[in-house]
């Protein structure tokens, strides 16, 4: 078994702590020569269906910011010598999609997120999304830590 990453995945959302994480994406995908860095940015479903009947331009304008959050996140490792960059933009709720459902969207063996953001209130009642991909992903996982962390 090689220790060298083919497809690497990083999910991104625009945070600090999404941008920590795609940063250090960046330097295992260079260190993983020929690796295809796959960024992805899930459309949270269950904050935009409440916006569906109120605003129709509104699910619009949030798939709009994802394209252009991942237009620049290709613009950034593409500068930084990254060959093979793939795009996703999808929906669903987070958590979900990039702990059981990845697979549907691209082959991965590593995914590579930021440790959560959220309080420990919505901890105990949502659990964390990081937690989620730890628990059910079936390849490495790198949860990354801001510098203050």
């Amino acid at each position: 078994m090689s220790n060298h990453y083919q497809n690497i995945v990083v999910a991104v959302d625009g945070s600090k702590l999404s941008d920590y994480a795609f940063k250090k994406a960046i330097d295992v995908a260079k260190r993983n020569v020929g690796s295809t860095l796959h960024i992805i940015h899930v459309i949270d479903t269950s904050v935009a269906t409440s916006f569906d009947m109120l605003y129709d331009n509104m699910v619009e304008l949030i798939r709009k910011h994802g394209e252009v959050l991942l237009d620049g996140c290709e613009t950034q490792a593409k500068d930084a010598g990254i060959e093979n960059v793939e795009k996703i933009l999808t929906k669903g709720v987070p958590k979900q999609v990039l702990s059981k459902k990845l697979h549907e969207h691209v082959q991965h063996d590593l995914i590579i997120c930021g440790a959560t953001g959220v309080n420990a209130v919505e901890q105990v009642f949502l659990g964390s999304n990081t937690e989620a991909i730890v628990r059910h992903a079936k390849c490495d996982v790198l949860v990354v830590r801001t510098p203050e962390e």
